[in-house]
């Protein structure tokens, strides 16, 4: 029996467990062994991580299409697993030790490692359990972690085959060096921070030309140290006479070229930038290009080193900077500084400001790898949904840059390169192996020291596709479920994983025919969850919306069809727990049609057949079940979420509660035995499609209600989770879609002049209906009882012309005439209309008015102006149907 209330907290466990026990998460379920295979590996989340609402997003997401392709019939495989997170799981262990009064280096590195594996195996993985809560059907007994052994095997073989053909290297070049953490970081692990600072304005004396001097500006004074030229553009006139001249660089006193490059601006500043080679990116490509000597003038720790004059040497880079703008300033070559707002790098785990820096590093030859990857999404091998992606993903893969990918830390995949006392390099499995590789390059045995350094998280998290899947052992699963269905991944990562999961995977797996083959053939790139206001979520701005909460409070089904609602291709989605709380709303509704349809007796029936029904009504509905299931299927297999949400939820509230199940109400209370049952029947047959279609969305709820729904009548042979989708065609029905649909019209064109007019809900009107075709005369023959009904009529006539003092209203092709004198006063209706209508047009007018306020414009944001738009829009449309029912009123 179901209870009154459905109460997710209570079940969501229970029902969770109910589908792991039955193991429906698994692939290669016994009878789907020659089914065709779905796959979908999960964006690994850091071991670290917890849920927030770009995980339930992107989860939901995945899990509706999983559950989908489950229901059809696909031999479906979730891929799960966890990323080791290098920077952010070693801080974390080393908090843990700082506490204890230890440090890694006190500790010893395999001391260390074996202290991380065992915070992993007690704490790691908190966002596992998570996303089970969120309702996630992986299959869990796949579970990878990037530093599991057959991960590791993975990325063992593809540095080693890298490495020898040439695509791994080591280098010399910039990077984004964390002077706390001591290691090198990736751009996605720097924030860019807005920063009141200033700007500094130099004179450097121009050599042999007493008293000439060209003027360069910086934001970071310490920098100039380590000057090696100056630029202007070519085509700047002021300083053509000064190209391959000297500058005298101050308190150095090092000779520096004046070059031309077109990386100067002349419209930035006096035209002339300073070049620093070795802690500027820009300024890195610029002294490549001129061959200009590259200093580094800081230590690993961001003080300055032995390159710099002594007096400055040791210097933390920002006492340095005062130093330095107090011993120009003594020379008289500051011309001036202003006040400047710029943005400054600082690491996202270290806190402290990143210092470019050159130094010698491992890389990937990431521009020969692109190639590839490029044309296989120009020949359409993969797509991106939504197709404008692609620009993005062009315009970063066709300007890539050398991929750093080595990193000073402990917790990683180390780098499998040990050095020979010259410093030879010997690139191997295992020490073993590069001590017999020494041993045949020097003729006899040497020490050997490895390399300390791990790889870029992003390297194991580039193989993700196939090395999940067993790679390098050829594995059934390989064999089978690569290459991957359908990625869904936020933007913010196209290029850091999308690109390179794409160069990865094209150069290292091979389709049966020998060919490059991509890791999958669509990307579907997902919006971000902003505040309800539009704002982006932070900690600083204290707009987080934590989904446990919500889950907490309304359940995760309720959460899941929210962000399915408005997941709307391109668009970014606006959270409001109000939101949430109306589509919790729509699970109770659901709760209660099927309480409905129990308590009246709507059990399903083994014989039931859809095309076989007699009663209008009835064969109305199963063919709106039709409409909503192509509905519902065509917009997942478009990823249109928002389409597909959108299909389901019309049909259920919309179609089958507010209009099935009030017009089948006489019937069941009827006398008419036959009749009741045929509606039973479909009632039942009706719900459990619902619950199909309404399970990738709303799994929870669904599962419940097809157990409980499932007591009476013929057994179930399968949970939800693993029943069929619904596949209806040659269902709809005509002449009882006019039939009914023309009621529905009817009865809604009623129910508005009520509403409009403030009718009372307990004054019965009257209708004439003027002059109706014979057609409708038919309908109304058949049909009246429940019209009058469900509109609140007392009774409907036959008029040849309006009667005086009615309201017209249009029943379908029909004109209508509802008499209102004796339940309204006119007067003050009109009144009281025309105030609406009055107050709505000074709203309007005044956010004209600041719409066309340049001030207004240029000062708020732009979810501010969004939600002007959207109030003038909302208070037009109001107007408008005021206006319309104002037309409405009888004359005098």
């Amino acid at each position: 029996m179901i209870d009154k209330t459905y109460d997710a907290a209570v079940r969501e466990a229970r029902i969770y467990a109910s589908w792991e026990d039955s193991g429906a998460f698994g692939h290669a379920r016994p009878g789907r062994e020659a089914a065709e295979p779905f796959t979908i590996v999960i964006p690994p989340p850091n071991v670290t991580g917890s849920l927030h609402m770009g995980h339930a997003l992107n989860n939901t997401l995945q899990d509706i299409l999983v559950r989908f392709e489950r229901m059809r019939g696909r031999d479906v495989l979730w891929q799960p697993g966890m990323d080791h997170a290098g920077i952010a799981t070693q801080m974390v262990v080393e908090r843990q030790l700082d506490g204890e009064g230890m440090s890694r280096h006190e500790m010893g590195r395999d001391a260390f490692i074996q202290r991380v594996w065992t915070w992993k195996s007690h704490s790691g993985g908190t966002i596992i359990n998570q996303l089970k809560r969120l309702g996630a059907s992986c299959d869990w007994s796949r579970e990878r972690f990037t530093m599991d052994a057959g991960l590791s095997q993975a990325v063992l073989k593809t540095f080693i085959t890298l490495y020898h053909q040439g695509l791994i290297y080591k280098d010399k070049r910039l990077v984004n060096w964390d002077p706390k953490l001591l290691t090198a970081i990736s751009d996605l692990e720097v924030q860019q921070v807005e920063t009141n600072g200033h700007l500094w304005h130099f004179r450097y004396p121009v050599e042999g030309r007493d008293g000439t001097f060209i003027t360069v500006a910086t934001t970071r004074p310490e920098t100039m140290l380590g000057d090696t030229a100056v630029a202007v553009h070519p085509d700047d006139e002021r300083y053509t006479h000064l190209v391959g001249k000297m500058a005298v660089l101050p308190l150095v006193g090092r000779r520096i070229p004046i070059v031309a490059d077109d990386y100067a601006d002349p419209e930035q500043g006096s035209g002339a930038v300073k070049i620093t080679p070795a802690h500027d990116f820009n300024d890195f490509e610029v002294g490549r290009r001129h061959d200009l000597e590259m200093i580094n003038i800081f230590d690993e720790r961001a003080a300055l080193n032995d390159a710099v004059p002594e007096a400055y040497r040791g210097l933390d880079r920002f006492e340095a900077r005062k130093r330095v703008v107090a011993d120009l300033e003594a020379l008289g070559l500051v011309e001036k500084i202003d006040e400047h707002v710029h943005t400054v790098p600082y690491g996202d785990r270290g806190g402290v400001v990143i210092e470019p820096w050159l130094t010698e590093q491992w890389y990937v030859d990431a521009a020969t790898l692109s190639k590839p990857a490029i044309e296989a999404v120009e020949r359409g091998d993969t797509v991106f949904v939504p197709k404008a992606w692609e620009k993005t993903y062009f315009d970063w893969m066709r300007n890539i840059q050398p991929w750093c990918i080595s990193r000073q830390l402990w917790w990683g995949h180390q780098i499998p390169a040990w050095y020979g006392p010259d410093g030879e390099v010997f690139v191997a499995e295992d020490e073993v192996e590069a001590a017999a590789m020494a041993r045949k390059h020097y003729g006899d045995d040497r020490p050997l020291e490895r390399d300390p350094d791990v790889l870029d998280t992003w390297f194991s998290s580039a193989l993700w596709p196939f090395s999940t899947l067993g790679w390098p052992d050829e594995t059934p699963e390989l064999a089978r479920h690569y290459k991957t269905d359908v990625l869904i991944t936020g933007f913010d990562i196209i290029f850091f994983w999308v690109a390179r999961m794409m160069m990865m995977g094209l150069h290292m797996m091979k389709d049966e025919d020998g060919k490059p083959e991509v890791p999958f053939h669509t990307v579907y790139i997902h919006a971000l969850v902003r505040d309800e206001t539009g704002q982006k979520m932070s900690k600083s701005k204290g707009n987080i919306i934590d989904p446990l909460e919500l889950i907490d409070e309304y359940g995760a089904d309720s959460l899941r069809f929210t962000l399915a609602a408005m997941a709307a291709q391109g668009r970014d989605i606006k959270l409001a727990r109000s939101r949430v709380e109306g589509y919790r709303n729509f699970v109770t509704k659901l709760w209660n049609a099927a309480r409905f349809c129990e308590m009246n007796a709507c059990v399903r029936t083994a014989d039931f057949d859809a095309r076989s029904l007699e009663l209008p009504v009835n064969r109305w509905i199963v063919g709106e079940a039709e409409k909503a299931s192509k509905t519902v299927t065509e917009a997942l297999e478009a990823y249109r979420f928002n389409d597909a949400a959108g299909g389901a939820y019309r049909f259920v509230w919309h179609v089958f509660c507010d209009w099935y199940l009030e017009l089948i109400k006489p019937v069941l209370t009827g006398d008419d035995q036959a009749e009741i049952d045929e509606t039973r029947a479909t009632a039942a047959w009706i719900l459990d499609r619902i619950l199909a279609l309404l399970h990738p969305f709303m799994p929870y709820v669904t599962e419940e209600l097809w157990g409980l729904t499932g007591e009476a009548g013929p057994a179930r042979e399968t949970l939800l989770i693993e029943a069929s989708w619904p596949v209806l065609d040659g269902l709809v029905d005509s002449t009882a879609d006019a039939d009914i649909n023309w009621l529905i019209e009817a009865i809604m064109a009623v129910r508005s002049v009520r509403s409009e007019m403030n009718i009372p809900p307990s004054a019965e009107l009257t209708l004439a209906l003027v002059d109706p075709s014979e057609g409708v005369r038919q309908r109304l023959n058949t049909y009246e009882a429940l019209f009058r009904r469900l509109a609140r009529l007392s009774s409907i006539t036959i008029a040849d012309g309006v009667p005086e003092g009615a309201i017209q209203v249009l029943v379908g092709e029909t004109v209508g005439a509802l008499p209102v004198a004796d339940v309204i006063d006119i007067a003050v209706e009109r009144a009281r209309l025309d105030k609406e209508i009055q107050k709505l047009a000074k709203e309007i007018e005044g956010i004209d008015k600041k719409l066309s306020n340049d001030q207004f414009l240029a000062k708020a944001p732009d979810h501010v102006v969004e939600q002007q738009h959207e109030r003038k829009a909302d208070a037009a449309a109001r107007r408008d149907k005021l206006e319309a029912a104002l037309g409405r009123l009888p004359v005098g």
